[in-house]
């Protein structure tokens, strides 16, 4: 029997979405046993500080990469808003499974909706992007940075330290969260998620036949094509965790698409682009176009030449 190790980090999502899709496997490749192998990354180890301050590009896949490449493990899996829009050689995203729920859920205690939350109201989160668009929303709000796994953080709520948090709503769905735990969720054309919320990516050493065609039995095309719009976006734009950056592509009949959105990280300078097009690769580059047009690029190089 084929034996297929799979890396993945050592967190309780990576995990469970790791044998979620591990389960669609074996469903489809009954005679493959599958290996589970947990690596702790850069952005696991580091728990003290924001994410963005610390570099941001490739913090929880470099580990898992140095595994792949060394043939310690045969294929990785990663939430693809946390791979890098390019990828090292020697490396290919092989499948993109069916996207989970791409919108950001919004949890408050007593339900209050955001509209709702009183003046001076503190919401955590740990995304620049979201804090950003939580600014321009509503500028008499205080967002503070938060970390920690999902429990973690909806106990830090509960136990009065913020009045609401945000977080993404696939994560809630594949760790088993019911609906009822979410006071609302936001629309992803009015608060843009970030680019390939909710969707997976399974990376293999770019020579691996057999593993790719393993693969290919949960590979998900229309996911494929929507993240491949939207991280064309991001390349082009030279986007990371570093800046708030988000995008989020759907097929309407047999056109992609995209809304694009960069800002400020005060939330008083906003960016939003929406353009459709048949052609994935296409699609994102005319929405970054439309971008520099704009000026928006000034943004991104301002906030990386400070960082």
């Amino acid at each position: 029997m084929k034996t297929v190790v799979v890396g993945t980090r050592r967190s309780g999502l990576a995990k469970t979405q790791t044998l979620q899709l591990i389960e669609s496997l074996k469903k489809k490749n009954p005679d493959v046993n599958f290996e589970v192998k947990e690596i702790v990354t850069k952005g696991d180890r580091i728990v003290d500080r924001q994410l963005s301050k610390v570099g941001g590009k490739g913090l929880f896949v470099k580990e898992i990469e140095h595994a792949l490449k060394v043939g310690d493990i045969d294929m990785a899996v990663h939430s693809l808003k946390d791979v890098p829009s390019e990828l090292p050689e020697g490396f290919k995203l092989s499948a993109v499974p069916i996207r989970e729920d791409r919108r950001d859920a919004f949890l408050s205690n007593d339900n209050i909706p955001f509209k709702e939350l009183p003046a001076g109201a503190i919401v955590g989160t740990s995304s620049l992007r979201r804090a950003a668009q939580l600014q321009e929303l509503r500028d008499d709000i205080t967002v503070n940075w938060v970390r920690g796994n999902i429990d973690t953080r909806i106990q830090k709520m509960r136990d009065g330290e913020y009045d609401a948090i945000i977080l993404a709503a696939a994560g809630l769905k594949r760790m088993g969260w019911s609906d009822d735990i979410v006071t609302e969720y936001f629309d992803p054309e009015e608060f843009v998620p970030a680019v390939a919320q909710g969707a997976l990516g399974v990376e293999i050493r770019d020579d691996d036949r057999e593993v790719h065609e393993i693969l290919s039995t949960i590979h998900d095309e229309v996911t494929a094509t929507e993240t491949t719009a939207e991280r064309t976006f991001l390349k082009r734009m030279d986007g990371s965790c570093q800046v708030p950056i988000g995008a989020s592509a759907q097929f309407v009949d047999d056109e992609i698409y995209l809304t694009g959105l960069i800002m400020s990280e005060d939330g008083n300078e906003k960016y939003l682009v929406k353009k459709s097009n048949d052609d994935p690769v296409a699609l994102g580059n005319l929405v970054a176009d439309e971008m520099e047009k704009m000026g928006a690029k000034e943004i991104i190089d301002e906030i990386n030449k400070n960082k």
